[in-house]
């Protein structure tokens, strides 16, 4: 493997002390949470533009995935990366990993013709932080991107060559929000069994196809949406889902809403239509604010905080790192995910308190205890 060195002119990475928030200090951005590190990356070259957060390495080396997609704006994708990146923090920690938590976002349409020279000029940034970051799949960035990555880069993992041949990391993620379902169900009604429970997935990407394909196997109904007709069509072919407007999938009269799209889903103007009795997906940073937690617990809403639903990739992927584990090693891990719920879940009722809140203060402790 051929590496740039970190003084070479194409690698150009610096600490970012600036947002677009009217000429706003990034410690002064909303979403800053002590991280230790932000780096703007770009690369005129190729027209890379990228942003690294590193938010904890109490546990470890930060890991995370690399997000690629066309911002609105760089203010769009620096509150992104400083959410995703904490969100990795707690994520890790509450998965038991030796990890911190890190994230990176690349500013640019995933389908572009450059993606591979995007990749190899990100690649070359992540290497030159030697290590405290660590980077994988994640929104428009697959496993085949990832092993671009890493012509250039060592600090990967989730790569497709590191797996047999057409398995997708990403169904660890799946498995997991299966299994934090499983076991909000059983806090909720007393039962995991998800025979005739429905279930209204909002996103049909890798991990929400294959949460639908788990769900069906298990004798759920589902109700499906994703702006992509032919994703939607399959689903509904193959597990006789019926399909919905995605503007409308969040209102469904169901037992579970999973959103395994983009964040925010849960905001003032969704919330009051949610009729679920709980609310668990793939999707990161599911909550608009932090007062959501708190709104949905009043509504009688039993939400899985999203970095504990969707831990199942970085439990069953990340371990890579540090050792060379299983695919049947690796779905043992995840399967943690039930009591890491089931905890929450209990002890939000038992305090009157937001699951999100209960989780986020046992990743602080855990993290507060190796410093």
């Amino acid at each position: 493997m051929s590496l740039a060195s970190p003084t070479a002119g194409r690698v150009r990475s610096w600490f970012s002390c600036r947002c677009d928030r009217k000429g706003e200090s990034v410690f002064d951005h909303p979403e800053f949470d002590g991280h230790e590190q932000v780096v703007h990356c770009h690369d005129e070259s190729v027209g890379l533009r990228a942003i690294i957060a590193i938010h904890d390495t109490t546990l470890g080396p930060a890991a995370g995935g690399c997000r690629m997609q066309p911002y609105a704006s760089e203010a769009d994708a620096l509150t992104d990366v400083l959410r995703l990146s904490k969100g990795m923090s707690y994520k890790n920690a509450l998965a038991g990993l030796r990890l911190g938590g890190g994230k990176c976002v690349v500013l640019a349409d995933p389908s572009t013709p450059e993606k591979h020279a995007l990749l190899h000029a990100l690649g070359r940034h992540v290497q030159s932080l030697g290590g405290r970051y660590w980077t994988a799949i994640d929104v428009g960035v697959g496993p085949a991107d990832v092993d671009v990555v890493a012509d250039e880069c060592d600090y990967v993992f989730t790569r497709a060559s590191e797996y047999p041949a057409g398995f997708d990391p990403s169904l660890f993620t799946a498995l997991g929000t299966f299994t934090a379902l499983r076991a909000a169900a059983e806090h909720v009604w007393g039962t995991d069994d998800l025979h005739g429970r429905t279930v209204a997935i909002q996103g049909l990407g890798a991990t929400g196809r294959d949460l639908a394909r788990q769900l069906h196997e298990a004798g759920a109904t589902l109700v499906v949406a994703d702006i992509d007709r032919a994703v939607v069509s399959h689903v509904v072919n193959a597990y006789g889902a019926t399909a919905v407007d995605p503007a409308t999938i969040h209102a469904q009269p169901v037992d579970v809403f999973a959103p395994c799209a983009l964040g925010s889903v849960v905001d003032d103007d969704t919330l009051p239509a949610i009729g679920a009795r709980v609310i668990c997906g793939t999707a990161n940073n599911q909550l608009a604010e932090a007062r959501h937690g708190e709104a949905l617990r009043a509504a009688g809403i039993s939400y899985v905080p999203d970095y504990v639903a969707n831990g199942g990739g970085v439990i069953g992927a990340a371990a890579r790192i540090y050792s060379s584990p299983t695919l049947d090693e690796s779905r043992a891990a995840v399967a943690r995910i039930y009591d890491t719920t089931r905890q929450i879940l209990t002890r939000a009722a038992a305090e009157s308190r937001p699951p999100s809140d209960i989780a986020d203060d046992m990743a602080r402790r855990i993290i507060a205890a190796a410093r």
